[in-house]
């Protein structure tokens, strides 16, 4: 497929007169005249390639990178009981508690980060628990959303609540008295003086839904203002009796990092239980016609083009203009509670369904999935993927037939969104690639 400049220029000057409707795009027909002795000019719109769309599951996904504490439990009808909790460590800021203080209360700070997925009006509760066993990491020396540690069965604290988290408040989660005493102690009486003593006696906790809940998964902050367990004590000084406290923060020191979310689901429906290994990849035709993404669970959609060389065997010889791919959330699958994301991240796999790189425009910026709602009460509502230069490549070059296109949210690892979309053989909602081609000297 030859390549001229002066000829993209000549069309692209021919398109800003036309209307941009796809029939206009399919029925006209131009001719240059002078400029092109003896050859025809003709702007198409094709939309008929096949799109083939599946569903896959990550074995695992790293979430001890995660730049936000997850709690939090729902029922989804589709993706089952989404469930997440916290895994920790925590350091004290201080090992010095003075010989005449006594003892006055635990209290554990939880600061919201705005994040918050499903239905806060519904009541929350949050267990804290105390671990048991060590932060021993897995491959790479990362912790994965189904990494678990095990833990004490009964609660340091807990707390039910109605989430309010675009709010700058904190919750606050009183601990029990039995371990406040143990650090004060331990403190005062110089049993435990470093990070290794204190590691040594306490391993961490775990902050854990309600088995009962039906409400939403909550993002808290990490920083060491939005996330901390204060020890309070008090002395008697002349005058008046002074409060004194120590914090515990996240423990950032060690590495492994001692943190991550363990995000769960469920019983979710029949066709996502046979995704039971990374290599699967489930056919949207075997899924009632859709697809599936799920943030921190690990699922995502995947999208394929088998048969998008075709279309050089075009009478006449063509140039590529556009690309464009639409593809529509399942009507009734979102609402107030489950959002859509405004975009997607778009990612390149092998055929192990393996991630080998992220997709780029032709600018260099990184490609997304833009969320179109403009006729949104006419239930046209699409994600549009800008694919010109990832097409023309596959169109120009060897490259590899076996690779796809993956969608999932940029921050994959620290939200649980859900997202159902279309397979392409849904009338009037099915999943699209338009294709802007020019074609000229084409034989009559």
């Amino acid at each position: 497929m030859k390549k001229y400049s002066w000829l993209i220029g000549v069309i692209l000057g021919l398109l800003f007169f036309i209307a941009c409707s796809e029939d206009t795009l399919n029925n006209s027909d131009f001719v240059a005249g002078e400029v092109f002795t003896d050859s025809n000019i003709r702007v198409v719109l094709v939309d008929t390639m096949t799109v083939e769309i599946s569903t896959m599951k990550f074995d695992s996904i790293v979430t001890s990178a995660s730049e936000r504490i997850l709690i939090g439990k729902y029922t989804d009808p589709v993706f089952g009981a989404v469930k997440s909790s916290t895994y920790l460590g925590i350091l004290p800021t201080s090992y010095t508690i003075d010989t005449e203080a006594e003892y006055d209360s635990i209290v554990l700070f939880l600061k919201y980060d705005q994040y918050y997925y499903n239905d806060t009006i519904q009541t929350n509760t949050i267990h804290v628990k105390r671990l048991t066993g060590n932060f021993t990491a897995g491959e790479n020396s990362s912790f994965y959303n189904t990494s678990s540690i095990v833990n004490d069965e009964n609660d340091l604290g807990s707390l039910s609540f109605k989430p309010r988290p675009l709010s700058s408040d904190s919750i606050q989660i009183k601990i029990s008295d039995n371990l406040g005493k143990e650090f004060f102690n331990n403190f005062q009486n110089k049993t435990v003086t470093n990070n290794d003593e204190f590691k040594a006696e306490f391993k961490g906790l775990t902050i854990q839904p309600g088995e009962n809940d039906n409400g939403s998964v909550i993002g808290f902050s990490k920083a060491t203002d939005g996330f901390y367990l204060r020890l309070y004590y008090s002395t008697d000084e002349v005058d008046d009796r002074v409060q004194s406290h120590i914090d515990f923060t996240l423990n950032i020191s060690d590495s492994p990092n001692h943190f991550f979310n363990q995000i769960l689901a469920e019983e979710p429906i029949d066709y996502l239980k046979t995704l039971t290994d990374e290599e699967i990849s489930l056919n949207s035709n075997d899924s009632g016609n859709q697809s599936f993404i799920q943030s921190g669970v690990g699922i995502a959609t995947k999208i394929k083009f088998p048969f998008i060389k075709t279309i050089n065997n075009l009478n006449g010889q063509g140039t590529l203009l556009d690309a464009v791919l639409k593809i529509k959330p399942a009507i009734g699958s979102y609402n107030d509670y489950l959002q859509l994301r405004e975009q997607l991240s778009v990612y390149l796999v092998d055929t192990n369904n393996s991630l080998t790189a992220q997709l780029y425009l032709a600018d260099g910026s990184e490609a997304s999935a833009i969320l179109n709602k403009d006729d949104e009460e006419f239930n046209d509502v699409y994600y549009k993927i800008p694919l010109a230069s990832y097409i023309e490549n596959i169109l120009t070059t060897e490259r590899n037939s076996d690779e796809s296109l993956l969608l999932f949210p940029s921050d994959y690892s620290d939200t649980v969104d859900r997202f159902i979309l279309n397979g392409n053989n849904i009338s009037n909602y099915k999943t699209i690639l338009e294709l802007t081609y020019a074609i000229y000297d084409e034989e009559n």
